[in-house]
């Protein structure tokens, strides 16, 4: 099973789109697994920075570089908040383009889940409005999207750690 090229791509020795790929370009973006962590805790609703650290796992140092790289792309921008009494702060929360990474991090999920959790997956995506699973699909357009909000996250009941 393969995609099929159109006709005047067929012959595919005559033609390369060089580092112009935009998997290349998202797999160089999303190249550590602390960046695609602080992404995965974005989507979870984690803004400030002591809390990446922690739920990532990571060192100060590489979630730092991490919410760098996120923000030199556009991915997470950073918002100004002050607890009374302390100094001002920033909290990094996803912008439209983190947001379109949605689908991105939900197929990477799905895929794991099915392949590598001998089908029991930690936890289960559903529609918050409705408690349907979500899947993520390759479809023709017109089909309505769903937005990170839309979504609840459950734990999995038959998932067992080890």
């Amino acid at each position: 099973m393969a995609m099929e090229f159109e006709e005047r791509l067929r012959d595919r020795d005559a033609w390369s789109i060089g580092d112009g790929c935009s998997a290349e370009r998202v797999l160089d973006l999303l190249s550590t697994k602390t960046v695609f962590l602080v992404v995965r805790e974005c989507f979870y609703g984690t803004t400030r920075f002591e809390d990446f650290v922690v739920r990532v796992g990571s060192s100060a140092p590489a979630v730092s570089r991490a919410l760098k790289q996120l923000e030199s792309a556009r991915v997470v921008a950073r918002v100004p908040y002050r607890e009374p009494g302390r100094r001002a702060r920033d909290e990094y929360r996803l912008t439209e383009a983190g947001e379109d990474l949605l689908p991105v991090f939900l197929s990477l999920m799905q895929w794991g889940d099915k392949h590598l959790q001998e089908g029991r997956p930690p936890l289960s995506f559903v529609e918050s409005d409705t408690g349907r699973a979500m899947r993520v699909r390759v479809t023709a357009e017109p089909t309505p999207e769903m937005a990170s909000d839309d979504i609840e996250i459950r734990l999995n009941p038959a998932w067992q750690r080890g």
